[in-house]
């Protein structure tokens, strides 16, 4: 068998013996040497019957033996094979330098072979379920949000927020992930949401697989979710992937009251804990992970060092939100521990609010705080209203609104953050340092009120002059410019996309330079770059 770098190929195995419960009475691994001899051992999934298949990649090219071990007999142990890994020469990005991971102790994320990483993901919560069908709508909606520039989709493995367990809108064409009891997980949904990771990745998209929803500890148990992520591990490790252990790991189901707030902490971060090193510990291939919160991801277990990326979720109510939010990704920010994306800011159009200005006031801040990407969603994508049929009532009683995907996905705000990530990723963005002195009306971060600087001294400057508290008659002075240093500026329309070149900046003699007026009464992003 031959592969290139980084793809995946898949090992098919039958086995001559008969099993009460294949999944726990068949460990099956497949033991791989890697041509510089480093042994890794990718765990099997089972596929049906009595078919068991594994599934590798690897950035090394050379000849890869493997053996499989099984100490349950059935002709499983002792198979021996090769597979031959060649160059990659095209052009996706997963494939041609890698998957994301953290280098060190860096506050940005790379690709394996240490290119830089500007997360910008899509939440589609519910994409595996039977409302996205792969080639009427998941292909569609892939291809819209690759040509704006994301390039991360979170969603989740089956275990659904906003739902009662085992509630019909969560199935796939193949029904549900695991028996209620979840004793006996059901290879076919697997199979149909295999082709939707698949599809991802081919176009250059990774999926942040997010296992479950945080009340399902209380509904399947720590035992259980381990096994639901063993196999989640051995049918999708071996491609590009990030974990997120679960959604909302501190929450608990939406009206349960069975224990105090207190004690309900305690025992889910100790669990979830469980749960992270658990995965950490059995995914051969070492795949980026992260949780995502009620707030912060570095609460939510009681060991932060077991996360690559602290996920923030900072709340739903529009323009309310914005000046908390930059308090919070503040504080993550300066903890200097973990990178810090915002994976759940308030979706675009969720209760008839929060449209594309407050979705560019997040972006724009957050990664001027120094976040090192960002998530956006729109309501309609999340939990995949379709126009025949809108998804109904959470378990609260009501609903977030009924807009479709297809019209969520043509909301304006993907658009405008595709084009802002494009624009930020001409620079070494991750070298970039939060300058608010630079301005002179610089945001305090209690109150909408003001501009955000970051920059390169010496290099560049990038000011975002949001039309929320700062930038009304569109004029502002920018200090310290190096004398020693002529720059070129320009103007960035967050709205368009659109540049207008400003020329050569000539400063006074004490280094400050006022922008010129803007055009428009909105948001505007100028840049100086040296010449």
């Amino acid at each position: 068998m031959k592969i290139a770098q980084n793809n995946v190929a898949e090992l098919s195995f039958d086995s001559k013996g008969v099993y009460a419960d294949a999944f726990d009475e068949v460990p099956l691994y497949a033991e791989f040497t890697a041509p510089d001899g480093v042994v890794i051992s990718v765990p099997a999934f089972r596929a049906g019957g009595g078919t068991w298949k594994v599934r590798y990649s690897s950035e090394k090219t050379g000849v890869h033996t493997y053996v499989t071990k099984c100490g349950a007999g059935g002709g499983l142990d002792g198979l021996k094979g090769e597979i031959s890994v060649v160059g990659y020469d095209g052009d996706n990005p997963l494939y041609k330098h890698g998957a994301i991971c953290r280098k060190g102790d860096g506050l940005f994320l790379s690709h394996r072979d240490g290119k830089p990483f500007f997360w910008l993901a899509d939440t589609w919560w519910m994409g595996f379920t039977a409302r996205l069908p792969l080639a009427d709508g998941f292909a569609k909606l892939t291809r819209d949000r690759v040509d704006k520039g994301f390039n991360v989709v979170q969603i989740v493995a089956g275990l659904y927020p906003d739902m009662e367990p085992f509630d019909e809108r969560g199935a796939n064409e193949a029904g549900f992930p695991w028996d209620p009891d979840f004793k006996v997980v059901n290879p076919a949904y697997f199979d149909a949401a295999d082709k939707k990771i698949a599809y991802l990745v081919e176009n250059g998209v990774t999926p942040c697989v997010v296992g479950c929803w945080g009340f399902y500890m209380k509904v399947a148990g720590v035992e259980n979710l381990k096994r639901h992520w063993q196999n989640l591990i051995a049918r999708w490790a071996a491609y590009p992937v990030v974990w997120c252990v679960c959604g909302e790991a501190n929450m608990a189901f939406y009206d349960d009251a069975s224990v105090s707030p207190e004690e309900h902490l305690k025992n889910s971060r100790r669990d979830w804990n469980e749960v992270t090193k658990f995965v950490r510990g059995a995914d051969p291939f070492h795949r980026l992970v992260t949780i995502h919160p009620t707030q912060n991801g570095h609460e939510q277990i009681e060991d932060e060092s077991l996360l690559d990326l602290d996920m923030l979720q900072t709340g739903h109510s529009g323009f309310m939100t914005l000046a908390p939010t930059l308090r919070q990704v503040k504080k993550a920010v300066d903890r200097k521990k973990l990178p810090v994306v915002n994976s759940e800011a308030c979706y675009e159009g969720i209760c008839n609010s929060s449209f594309a200005d407050v979705q560019r006031y997040l972006f724009w801040s957050n990664f001027m705080l120094g976040a090192c990407g960002h998530t956006y969603g729109a309501n309609g994508i999340w939990q995949l209203n379709t126009k025949e049929k809108p998804y109904g009532a959470s378990p609260h009683g009501a609903h977030w609104g009924d807009a479709s995907w297809e019209d969520a996905a043509a909301l304006p705000g993907s658009f405008q953050l595709g084009a802002a990530k494009k624009f930020i990723s001409r620079f070494e963005w991750w070298r970039f340092e939060r300058r608010q002195e630079w301005t002179d009306k610089p945001c305090s971060y209690e109150n909408v009120d003001g501009l955000f600087c970051v920059g390169i001294p010496g290099e560049v400057r990038l000011i975002f002059k949001p039309f929320f508290g700062g930038n009304f008659w569109g004029t502002d002075k920018i200090f310290g410019i190096e004398k020693d240093a002529a720059y070129r500026a320009c103007y960035f329309n967050p709205v368009t996309g659109e540049e207008t070149d400003l020329g050569i900046v000539e400063p006074d003699e004490d280094g400050a330079w006022t922008t010129p007026r803007v055009k428009a009464f909105q948001d505007w992003v100028v840049a100086l770059v040296r010449e």
